[in-house]
């Protein structure tokens, strides 16, 4: 079985409930990032954004549609098939989001972690690393929009891959701020 296709089994319940059986794949995982950060996407921009081919996006997006996770967008009609994220608009949408997101960052985490003997050498490590920091929720706010700031600089490679520096592929920067309650 090959590993696009290999079934990751899902622990948290919310997670399952919101994305029954959906195989883990990092493109995945890109393509709904990218689709809550712009509302739709054609499979040749979801390329241009992500660094993959378009059969690649266009696979994938089919994969997510199945799953009930996106939906093709209304358009005028031909080849052109815009994608969006299937939940409308009320308040448990965007939370199933989250939580799918999440999870999808999480199984995509462990499948690198199962497999990263199989990476060129250069690529066997990885910078995880977490800090316990005590914030407001204003310097909260603040270090996230820092992250994102910086992290802006390299997104900006995804609108043109001409301008990626030889030897880049996807890596995933994965940031999580939250209040450890009762600590």
């Amino acid at each position: 079985m090959s590993d696009q296709n290999r079934q990751v089994p899902c622990v948290d319940p919310l997670l399952h409930r919101a994305r029954p059986r959906l195989p883990d794949h990092p493109v995945r995982v890109a393509l709904l990032d990218l689709l809550a950060e712009v509302g739709t996407v054609t499979s040749t921009q979801a390329a241009a954004r992500l660094g993959h081919s378009s059969g690649l996006c266009s696979f994938h997006l089919r994969q997510l549609a199945r799953h009930g996770l996106i939906e093709e967008a209304p358009h005028s009609g031909g080849r052109v098939r815009p994608w969006r994220l299937r939940w409308a608009p009320t308040e448990e949408g965007p939370e199933e989001f989250a939580v799918t997101a999440r999870g999808l960052e999480d199984e995509s985490y462990q499948h690198w972690l199962a497999h990263r003997d199989e990476a060129p050498g250069e690529w066997r490590h990885d910078e995880s690393f977490s800090a316990v920091v005590h914030l407001t929720p204003a310097e909260t706010a603040e270090l996230a929009a820092s992250i994102r700031r910086l992290l802006a600089g390299y997104r900006d490679r995804d609108e043109d891959p001409a301008a990626r520096p030889a030897g880049t592929v996807p890596v995933a920067a994965i940031t999580r701020l939250f209040p450890l309650l009762g600590s």
